[in-house]
């Protein structure tokens, strides 16, 4: 009897552990492959602004983070740095600076999503022509899926 339970407790751990790499290393596996440098560099030489992802801002953690430089420009957002691997990434403007779930929550409503994010080691996303940028002030980075912020920055 005591050998079926710890079996059960054994392979009930494995389980979870193996759906939790599961859920880490599927967006890694098919992702599709990242910008190249020179293609990051060409989009980021037309922009208008520029800020940096930071590491430990308040909702950042080892899991949850981006670091590298952003470039805003009219049509297009480009990041030259890496984010953490995740599912389900959005990318969105935001009319004031927000480093938290809580923050970004609260502002929500009145932020612009602008994308999926598929790679984790430099992006481009297109803003649409009905969005302007200088109605915002900040990019962010959020896990649609779990509802986590992993980065923002302040571009103005």
């Amino acid at each position: 009897m005591l050998r079926w339970i710890i079996l059960s407790a054994t392979h009930g751990i494995m389980l979870v552990v193996g759906f939790a790499l599961g859920i880490y290393l599927l967006p890694i596996i098919t992702a599709p492959p990242s910008p190249d440098q020179a293609m990051l560099t060409e989009s980021a030489q037309t922009a208008l602004y520029k800020a940096d992802f930071q590491r430990d801002l308040r909702g950042s953690d080892f899991l949850h983070w981006g670091e590298g430089t952003v470039s805003v420009s009219a049509t297009q957002i480009t990041h030259q740095g890496s984010l953490a691997p995740g599912p389900d990434y959005k990318l969105y403007l935001v009319p004031e600076f927000v480093e938290d779930e809580a923050e970004f929550l609260a502002v929500r409503d009145t932020a612009q999503r602008l994308g999926d994010i598929k790679t984790f080691d430099g992006f481009l996303v297109d803003v649409p022509s009905t969005v302007d940028i200088e109605a915002y002030t900040t990019v962010l980075v959020w896990c649609e899926t779990f509802g986590e912020f992993i980065s923002a920055a302040k571009y103005r």
